[in-house]
């Protein structure tokens, strides 16, 4: 963790990034890293820094204390597909191009959400003009191997993790994705000890370079 250490961490709306860029001016050094953490079924009341006394959650009690807390952050929708769509593009649900979870099956036979389509513009690919090495990792459900919606189609370097939203019902999966290559697990591996150290891996090649990890 002391890699992390080194780094701003934010976690930030959408529309927060463009202003915290042009905040900083023009010098590339200034930039922020940005680290954004989505988690699925996870409500605001859950967390010690929101007023949770119960729950203990030292480690984002201190991102929260270090970094920045939102209070009026909201989900773009109660679903996972639009509400991803929302955060990724910036657009609410009436103007967003995925509005509901639909599943297509792809290829090799298991079905993937419906993909995000190829004009829309990510704030991956709005950070990237701006020279930021960009990751997700975790989940994406915007699209399915060889679609249009595919992470490294949107602005993403680097993907790992769970391309749909059905296989990632499992933290034993049958596999997960890095980049365009299928891994096979064949439910034998803990998919959150594969994600992290995905996820420092990535932050750790990056130590010069202004970096977007979601």
């Amino acid at each position: 963790m002391k890699t992390i250490d080194k780094y701003i961490l934010l976690t930030m709306s959408l529309g927060v990034v463009p202003n915290i860029i042009s905040a900083q001016g023009e010098k590339e050094n200034s930039l922020p890293n940005v680290i954004y953490i989505m988690a699925d079924d996870l409500g605001i009341g859950d967390l010690g820094c929101y007023g949770q006394r119960i729950i203990q959650t030292p480690g984002i009690d201190n991102l929260a204390a270090t970094g920045m807390r939102f209070a009026q952050h909201y989900t773009g929708c109660t679903v996972s597909a639009p509400s991803r769509c929302c955060l990724m593009t910036g657009k609410h649900t009436g103007h967003s191009f995925i509005r509901g979870n639909k599943g297509v099956k792809a290829s090799d036979g298991y079905s993937y959400d419906y993909p995000l389509a190829d004009d829309e513009i990510t704030v991956a690919e709005i950070l990237k003009k701006r020279n930021y090495a960009t990751a997700c990792i975790g989940k994406w459900g915007l699209g399915g191997p060889k679609s249009e919606g595919y992470p490294t189609k949107q602005g993403f370097d680097y993907f790992f993790g769970y391309l749909g939203q059905g296989n990632a019902h499992r933290y034993y999966p049958a596999f997960l994705f890095e980049n365009e290559k299928k891994i096979m697990l064949n439910g034998e591996k803990y998919s959150h000890d594969l994600i992290i150290e995905k996820a420092l891996s990535f932050i750790e090649k990056n130590p010069t370079n202004h970096f977007f990890f979601i």
